[in-house]
């Protein structure tokens, strides 16, 4: 049993530190709110009052955060000195590269190891303890922070070095992005045709149109049923978050002199209906927009 602290409870957070009591280790659990800190309680995880005091005498430390700025923050105010430097520091939240790379410059300056490792997979994997973690750190370290990822995940890969594992995220959701746009245009196109989209899975899930967004998360209700179609949208991983990957992917693009035309007009268009109000709905919800019949689609 290990004693791990856990910074960061949110959709993602909250199943990937229940997973961790689950496999028997002693989960000190932190977030700013109240109800998430009572689920983690009943998840089998010690709610606790700080991030320091998560901290104390941890052997792991866990973040699941919004973006760069919370987590060079937390970590440089309040992981930094509080935790023992024997501590395995593991970044899970998907942020900026530079920023990623300098709160490892910091943890290494303060005797830590650490690792960036974002995930792929959605609020489905990360309840289910499936999901694919994305890992920069120096390779020496890298089977004990498999090791600690284990609970979480099916499969866990060492990208690089620090910042590799923010560069794998940031280019896979841009993929995915792009992908689940393509899809969803060729279902509101099947539709105007009088080509049942249900149909159309049939034939793409086994033609060149096969994709993870048609096999694993088709935006029609039915074919796919633990996709978030069949719960008009709800849950999954919510459009707000993939135009946030989308918005990194752009920046990463500019500052590195990539060319990147279809990521930019994804991204354009997940601003578009993140801007309408949909931004909490599940990102493949943007058919709905393709199909004109936002009026259906709760906000």
């Amino acid at each position: 049993m290990s004693k791990i602290a856990f910074i960061g409870l949110g959709n993602m957070g909250a199943g990937m530190a229940a997973n961790q009591a689950k496999a028997g280790h002693d989960v000190r659990a932190f977030d700013l709110s109240a109800a998430a800190l009572e689920r983690a309680r009943d998840n089998g995880c010690t709610p606790v009052a700080s991030v320091a005091e998560a901290v104390e005498g941890a052997e792991v430390v866990i973040t699941m955060l919004p973006a760069g700025p919370h987590v060079l923050k937390v970590y440089a105010e309040e992981v930094f000195g509080k935790a023992p430097t024997t501590a395995l520091l593991l970044d899970c939240s998907t942020i900026d590269v530079d920023t990623a790379r300098k709160v490892a410059g910091l943890a290494r300056d303060a005797g830590y190891v650490f690792a960036d490792a974002p995930v792929s997979g959605g609020t489905m994997a990360a309840d289910a303890g499936t999901l694919a973690f994305m890992v920069g750190c120096d390779e020496p370290e890298f089977g004990r922070i498999e090791a600690a990822l284990e609970p979480m995940s099916r499969a866990t890969f060492r990208a690089g070095d620090h910042g590799a594992g923010q560069a794998a995220k940031i280019c896979n959701n841009m993929v995915l992005g792009i992908t689940m746009l393509a899809t969803c245009e060729g279902i509101a196109l099947a539709e105007k045709l009088d080509l049942d989209p249900a149909r159309l899975f049939d034939i793409m899930a086994k033609s060149s149109g096969q994709s993870w967004s048609v096999t694993t998360y088709y935006p029609w209700p039915g074919p796919v049923p633990t996709a978030p179609s069949n719960r008009n949208y709800d849950g999954g991983f919510a459009a707000a978050m993939m135009l946030k990957d989308l918005k990194l992917a752009q920046d990463a693009a500019a500052k590195s002199g990539a060319s990147t035309p279809l990521g930019a007009q994804t991204e354009a268009l997940f601003q578009m209906f993140n801007g309408l109000g949909y931004g909490g709905r599940d990102f493949s919800a943007i058919l709905q927009m393709l199909r004109g019949k936002l009026d259906e689609l709760p906000k």
